[in-house]
């Protein structure tokens, strides 16, 4: 049986089919003027019940007319009829209970929420809230199927494009439904791109947000990982950012071809704990949002690779600082080089004048700057790579 609506909202649609269900019957739902405002009869809707009556009149019917409870008169009910389809009329006492008792079952699963939501808030709290218990939080995660012991690191993913259909606060109950069918379309793609669900956990934060805590240990991301890149790496938080980006930037490709749509995402360093969860997303959060002003959409961002934007707009110093040192930690190991860059700086980045300071063959100082490039991947001869050098150095050290 189909459901039409009047001036009863959502909540009326399977309370009016749950009593058809218990009581095999049609269902009429009246406000004080005895007027459908809900039936199983989408042709009733708006109609004179009385009226309705007497055109039926010439048949059998075992009709019972009950009072709506409070949860339906706030919706402008006041009576429901029931006209049961097959065996003895139900007695009004009995019909009455069972109306009650329905419209209750109905309210309490309304109001109970699924596991999907109770693992979205969950997720949400974890990442937005200060809670002062690891270990409760574990417990929790573990209820809810989701295992926090293991290595995470965040990539939030802005799907804007593609979720919002019209956007606005006039935004209809078909548009609402559709933005929601297209954010499980997205977390669909995620959990079968990453082929395992309990390797990745997703949850929508809203904003057209979708947070996905990817487990990031050398065997979750070996499938990305370069081991080169692994053995040399010397900084706790950074490692394994190189897997994860190439991991988002696949991620990125599958979303955008189920979506057709341009997609952002931003990545999180890994941070030890359950708490590091939040710092990782601390830090996709700011790789995104830089990254989508300077660099705009469909793209992947991480703080490491956003150039100047990342010592201006992030305003956290302690990031600043890890950033200066993931920038200039293959230099940790050569002196001779910072001291090379240092006087290139201080001599206006002058060839001349700073082979001349250094006491150096212009060809000496040509190398060493070629081998800063090759070690870093910035050329201090270059605008953009000479600031974000000069800037590495004087975050680092602020906090020698």
């Amino acid at each position: 049986m189909a459901l039409a609506i009047g001036r009863i909202e959502d909540q009326s649609f399977p309370i009016v089919q749950r009593l058809a269900q218990l009581l095999h019957a049609r269902v009429w739902v009246t406000d004080v003027g005895r007027r459908v405002v809900a039936s199983t009869e989408p042709a009733d809707v708006g109609h004179d019940l009385a009226t309705l009556s007497a055109r039926s009149a010439s048949r059998p019917r075992r009709i019972v007319t009950v009072t709506a409870p409070d949860s339906l008169r706030r919706l402008n009910a006041a009576e429901i009829t029931l006209e049961q389809l097959d065996g003895e009329r139900i007695p009004p006492h009995l019909a009455q209970a069972i109306v009650d008792l329905g419209v209750k079952e109905i309210a309490y699963q309304t109001m109970s929420p699924s596991a999907h939501e109770l693992k979205n808030y969950f997720l949400y709290n974890l990442l937005f809230e200060t809670s002062p218990d690891e270990g409760a939080l574990i417990r929790e995660g573990h209820v809810l199927g989701i295992d926090l012991t293991i290595p995470r690191a965040a990539i939030l993913i802005d799907a804007g494009n593609y979720i919002h259909t019209m956007g606005g606060a006039d935004q209809s109950e078909q548009d609402e439904a559709l933005m929601r069918q297209r954010t499980q379309r997205i977390i669909s793609s995620i959990v079968n791109f990453f082929h395992l669900p309990t390797d990745t956990i997703c949850a929508y934060i809203g904003d057209s947000e979708i947070v996905v805590l990817k487990a990031s240990s050398t065997h979750d991301l070996v499938a990305w990982a370069d081991q080169r890149a692994v053995e040399g790496e010397t900084q706790p938080s950074w490692a394994g950012l190189a897997a994860l980006k190439r991991a988002g930037a696949a991620l990125l490709a599958c979303i955008s071809h189920d979506t057709g749509a341009d997609i952002c995402l931003g990545i999180g360093r890994y941070h030890p704990g359950v708490r590091g969860l939040k710092l990782s997303y601390q830090d996709a959060r700011a790789a995104l949002t830089l990254g989508r002003q300077f660099h705009g959409a469909n793209q992947i961002y991480c703080l490491d690779s956003l150039g100047i934007a990342a010592f201006i707009g992030i305003s956290d110093e302690p990031t600043k600082v890890d950033l200066a040192r993931r920038l200039l930690g293959p230099l940790d190991h050569e002196p001779e080089l910072i001291d090379t860059v240092e006087a290139f700086f201080a001599m206006d980045c002058s060839p001349s004048a700073t082979a001349a300071r250094l006491c150096v063959h212009r060809n000496t100082l040509g190398y060493r700057l070629e081998k800063i490039a090759l070690l870093t991947g910035l050329d201090p001869r270059r605008f953009d790579d000479a600031v974000q050098i000069r800037l590495a150095l004087l975050a680092r050290s602020l906090r020698h």
